[in-house]
């Protein structure tokens, strides 16, 4: 979970540009391997949380409004956890 809002959090607020974060760019934010990060991000654009765009370069990510709506949620519990002294 944590990783899902690390990288709604970086196409929400640190995109490089307004076309979205390429997968470069958030496999170096997130610190994971491609191989995963592709496996994420193909579930969270199923889910409706992000948008894929393609360019001439590569494919960008954008959160949705359902991503941010998730994310907004997903830090409430997080700080209610945190709250009781659980890390999540």
């Amino acid at each position: 979970m944590s990783i899902i809002g690390d990288i709604l959090t970086t196409t929400r607020d640190e995109s490089p540009d307004e076309s979205g974060s390429s997968v470069t760019y958030l496999i170096r934010k997130a610190n994971i391997s491609h191989g995963r990060l592709a496996k994420i991000l193909d579930t969270l654009v199923q889910q409706g949380l992000l948008e894929q765009t393609s360019s001439e370069r590569a494919c960008k990510y954008k959160i949705s409004e359902r991503g941010r709506e998730f994310l907004q949620a997903y830090r409430g519990f997080r700080e209610f956890a945190d709250s009781f002294g659980l890390r999540i």
